[in-house]
């Protein structure tokens, strides 16, 4: 006759068990189909209430994910200021001049940037000409290095090159 292991004996079972506070779609599925191994067979569960819990759990595993993306993207809109416009450094930037004590128009100024900080969540960018804007008041952005290799000579851009 074969032996019973009594390890697989109920008090032998871990008896302690956590509690979650979240009611995740793997417990949905699990109460489910507990309901459905569980139903008077006399008066099983209509289909249509099935097919309705199927819907909310979708629906709910659905809004659970955009609840991951929406956190993600918010998460991604934290990144400082600062790390944002670093790219700024060295750039020459293009902004309309206001005048201080009138605060109308005055011209338009290229500087380059110098450094970047923030303040209240705003990027400011520190320029040459000791200005500082805000990085949504820049028209313009140009590489100062690319304006050098573009004010050479024609013949020293073809030099080195075979004809």
């Amino acid at each position: 006759m074969a032996k019973i292991d009594p390890s697989l004996y109920l008090r032998n079972q871990k008896q302690e068990r956590t509690p979650s506070p979240d009611l995740g779609k793997d417990e949905f599925l699990k109460i489910l189909m507990v309901q459905l191994q569980n139903q008077d067979p006399t008066n099983p569960m209509d289909d249509r209430e099935f097919i309705a819990q199927m819907a909310q759990f979708s629906s709910l595993e659905q809004m659970m994910n955009m609840s991951k993306s929406i956190d993600a993207l918010v998460e991604s809109q934290l990144i400082s200021p600062v790390i944002k416009y670093s790219h700024m450094l060295g750039r020459e930037v293009t902004y309309q001049a206001y005048d201080k004590e009138t605060g109308q128009k005055t011209e338009i100024v290229s500087s380059k940037v110098v450094a970047v900080s923030q303040k209240d969540g705003w990027a400011i960018l520190e320029l040459e000409n000791g200005e500082k804007i805000y990085a949504d008041a820049v028209l313009q952005v140009n590489d100062p290095e690319a304006k050098k290799d573009d004010e050479q000579p024609e013949d020293s851009k073809n030099e080195g090159k075979k004809s």
